[in-house]
């Protein structure tokens, strides 16, 4: 080479291309011809929507008009589109929808089972092809357009559909997570009555919430005199009456704190008449709450998402509320593809020599998907042996608490994605002394006292979600719980013999010896 020639320019050795959107439209056009290429843009509202019909060069076929909500209106609309259709020679034809809530659903569903291919436009796409047009001026005509050109340019997206399962995973995961939200509320409402009229009550136990005899005696009583005055013998016909179990030395630690509490509110007797009310209502979320949780695991098991019950630090809840915001995997090109929807990576500015690649989490993102996967990456650093070194580690190296938990959903969204989609348990580190999928799901309905029937029904549907090398692995966990649980020397009804029992016979288990009474168990 020349030393006066200029240098090669440096070829890296994945193509770059200009980023395309996934809704893109070009090939089709090619086909049929622009002018021949229709687009219908609706701008949805809650009682009713505005659409018009424009070829790919934007010449307005329909103008906007106006369509009410209703089957009649919609079948009005359908017609006046297959017209114009015909009548301006269009030979291909796509609807692009404006997200709006849950107000372009309808819309959505009525113009699909009508035969067309609906697309969806996000708001955010709609006010930057708006803004440049008509800074500070927002119509519906104008929103129309907008509409119009953001699927031009390939943000008008086709939805993934979901099967009954994932939706009614979807739904019921958001409901349950709705009922925590509000209980929680409930108890900081509840803390502040109880406070009020039982003051220092809840600094006599470990955990308020999770102690039956603390709830039980403030339900009881109303005032700190009155534990006072029933002694030790009053307060325990109190809780034996209600059914809660209780130690001697707790009655004789609060008879002390009801001999030094301080003086409760004046209106005490109304704040636990409150409290009262309040506590009723978090039982109720409670018990539905527990049924909810019954029902999603009946809908997991008919999902590869059980397969993340093996990481150690992963229960049934935390795996449910994943799944319902990932959906199916096959959704996912790569592991990249799940923490992109996440927004699990910074904002980043770069102009000429400026550059701060190290901002905060990008603001637009799938924050229900970010949720979920940070919560997990919690419960990872607290009980999984494998995340909680890595984060050790990290924090040596001065990171902080938010970047820890998103350096573990990271790496936790690669380690699921080889999981799912490879529909095998991952051999990794984190799962080197793993938990076993059935044992578990069986912990979990004994916690919630699922009915047998229900029990056996939700193991059998998960077997067939389990890879087939994974069965004498899982079948030696029943087995040995199935031989522990047997109690020696008992006569009677044992359901959990009968629920293993046919589980270990659908994962290829010959039959299992019942111990007599006068066997000894394992161990």
């Amino acid at each position: 080479m020349s030393p006066t020639a200029p240098p090669k320019a440096r070829r890296s050795h994945r193509s770059r291309t200009v980023h395309k959107p996934r809704g893109l439209l070009h090939p089709r056009v090619q086909q049929v011809g622009p002018e021949h290429f229709g687009i219908v843009a609706i701008d949805c509202a809650k009682a009713r929507s505005k659409w018009m019909l424009c070829d790919f060069y934007g010449k307005v076929l329909v103008p906007p008009t106006v369509v009410a909500h209703s089957q009649g209106h919609f079948a009005v609309a359908i017609a006046e589109v297959r017209e114009a259709v015909s009548r301006h020679a269009v030979r291909d034809v796509v609807v692009a929808i404006e997200r709006t809530g849950t107000y372009h659903l309808p819309v959505k569903r009525a113009f699909h089972a009508a035969g067309f291919e609906c697309r969806v436009v996000h708001p955010l796409a709609t006010k930057h092809f708006r803004q440049p047009a008509h800074p500070g001026n927002k119509t519906d005509d104008h929103d129309l357009s907008a509409i119009f050109l953001a699927t031009v340019n390939g943000f008008g997206l086709i939805e993934q559909p979901l099967d009954p399962v994932w939706r009614q995973l979807r739904l019921l995961t958001r409901h349950r997570r709705d009922l925590v939200t509000k209980r929680s509320a409930i108890c900081c409402q509840l803390r502040e009555h109880w406070e009020a009229a039982l003051p220092g009550l809840a600094a006599c136990f470990n955990d308020f919430w999770m102690s039956p005899a603390a709830l039980g005696i403030a339900r009881f009583f109303s005032s700190p005199a009155a534990i006072a005055q029933a002694g030790v013998q009053g307060v325990r016909k109190a809780l034996q009456a209600a059914g809660q179990r209780f130690q001697e030395p707790t009655l004789e630690r609060l008879l002390a704190w009801a001999r030094t509490a301080p003086i409760p509110d004046p209106d005490g007797a109304v704040h636990h008449r409150i409290a009262l009310a309040l506590d009723d209502d978090r039982l109720k979320k409670t018990l539905e709450i527990r049924d909810l949780e019954r029902e999603i695991a009946g809908l997991m098991v008919q999902t590869p998402y059980i397969l993340l019950w093996s990481v150690t630090g992963i229960h049934v809840v935390s795996a449910a509320e994943l799944a319902a915001e990932m959906g199916p995997i096959q959704h996912d090109a790569n592991a990249r593809a799940i923490t992109g929807r996440a927004g699990l990576f910074p904002a980043r500015y770069q102009s000429d020599q400026v550059d701060q690649a190290n901002g905060p989490l990008i603001r637009c993102a799938n924050r229900r998907l970010r949720a979920a996967l940070l919560m997990v990456a919690d419960n990872l650093v607290k009980w999984n042996p494998h995340f909680r070194a890595l984060a050790e580690r990290w924090q040596i190296l001065r990171n902080g608490p938010c970047q820890t938990r998103v350096k573990a959903a990271s790496r936790f969204s690669r380690i699921a994605y080889h999981m799912l989609a490879g529909r095998e348990v991952f051999h990794h580190p984190c799962c080197r002394q793993r938990d076993y999928i059935l044992e578990k799901l069986l912990a979990f309905h004994r916690d919630h006292q699922t009915p047998p029937a229900e029990v056996v029904s939700d193991l059998k549907t998960a077997v067939v979600q389990l890879p087939k090398l994974e069965y004498p692995a899982e079948a030696d966990a029943l087995t040995k719980r199935f031989h522990r649980d047997r109690p020696t020397g008992r006569r009677g009804p044992q359901p959990i013999g009968d629920i293993l029992v046919v589980v270990l016979a659908k994962l290829g288990v010959g039959t299992v010896k019942s111990m007599s009474s006068g066997d000894q168990g394992p161990g």
